[in-house]
């Protein structure tokens, strides 16, 4: 099974994961519970009436329910250097992917009115961008079936040509006043930020700076939209295993961004610079921020000074014979990245 980031996964206890990242281990997928099954949930499958499901969002959460429900899935992964939830392929129900509800969505007589949102919205996308069908598709409680009218449209462009020019596309209508996109107004990342900042800690200021000008986030005909940017297989290198990493602590650290040229794909990276360790271990060379949320791509810019607090990480490239440090974000409400 090749799963990567915005896939879901049911096991056959039926609670819906969703994927994380793009590399994993054999016979395993990195994944955490986000639909459970709970008597007193209020989502529930058309073609599974009987049984209703809750959600479960930040990674505090997820982990409780693991070790009440479903301890064996929490591992400490060897060569990731952490504890993570993975799911074995025998116990993996359905596979769900963008590409294919998208096309099922397309091919639909009858659509519900945020599944025919989400036609139109990726419909505007592939004209305005001139990708393939075939390179995009729609996640989420929409994919799982599982969505609520307060539900949010989730899509997922792969390829990095691909990527870049949706993410253009995007830009430009969103600057367009007789689009359908529409950029969030300073109440809407209020209430945005409201919502994130349960479990990513920072202030409203910092927090609208970055946020007002990202594209990949808004309004469609008044519906949230969040569009995630992913690579295809044929972009992505490391194996299971070709890399090792050590956790060396958590610190807080000030940099200049040297180059932002994978700040828009799901995980992000970017390239830093005049790296200056305010607190925490003296660890170098810290090369490179890194998150697998979609939240923290695009958050700084080339030639930007940032403040970034995190995990360090200590890399072994065994395949390139190479070593060095990174600053991973998003495992803890107090993980962040700011600019200075």
């Amino acid at each position: 099974m090749r799963a990567r980031e915005g896939d879901l996964i049911k096991n056959t206890s039926n609670v819906i994961f969703d994927v994380k990242g793009l590399v994993h281990p054999p016979g395993k997928v990195i994944a955490f519970p986000r639909y459970i099954p709970s008597p007193k949930g209020t989502r529930a499958q058309p073609s599974n009436e009987g049984n209703l499901y809750g959600k479960v969002y930040n990674l505090a959460e997820r982990f409780q329910y693991l070790r009440q429900n479903a301890p064996e899935l929490i591992v400490f992964d060897p060569v990731f250097g952490e504890t993570l939830c993975e799911v074995p392929v025998g116990q993996i129900a359905k596979h769900y992917k963008p590409i294919e509800k998208l096309a099922e969505l397309r091919e639909s007589e009858k659509l519900a009115s945020l599944e025919a949102k989400s036609v139109l919205l990726t419909k505007l996308l592939e004209i305005a961008s001139r990708i393939s069908w075939r390179s995009i598709g729609v996640s989420g409680s929409i994919m799982a079936g599982l969505f609520t009218l307060k539900s949010d449209i989730d899509v997922l462009v792969y390829g990095v040509g691909n990527c870049r020019k949706t993410y253009a596309a995007l830009e430009k209508m969103l600057k367009d006043e007789s689009s359908r996109f529409k950029p969030y107004s300073r109440e809407e990342l209020l209430s945005l930020f409201e919502f994130r900042s349960k479990d990513t800690k920072m202030s409203f200021e910092d927090f609208e700076r970055v946020e007002s000008r990202k594209a990949f986030q808004g309004k469609f005909d008044g519906i949230d939209y969040f569009v995630r940017f992913v690579k295809n297989w044929n972009e992505i290198d490391e194996k299971y295993g070709d890399v090792l990493y050590r956790n060396s602590g958590h610190s807080r650290i000030a940099a200049t961004v040297c180059d932002d040229s994978e700040a828009l794909f799901t995980p992000c990276t970017y390239k830093v610079e005049n790296v200056k360790v305010i607190n925490g271990p003296k660890t170098e060379p810290i090369l490179e921020v890194v998150s697998f949320r979609g939240r923290f791509c695009e958050q700084a810019k080339t030639g930007e000074e940032i403040e970034v607090q995190g995990k360090v990480e200590h890399l072994t490239n065994k395949r390139k014979g190479e070593e060095h440090y990174r600053l991973i974000i998003g495992n803890q409400p107090s993980d962040y990245i700011v600019l200075l």
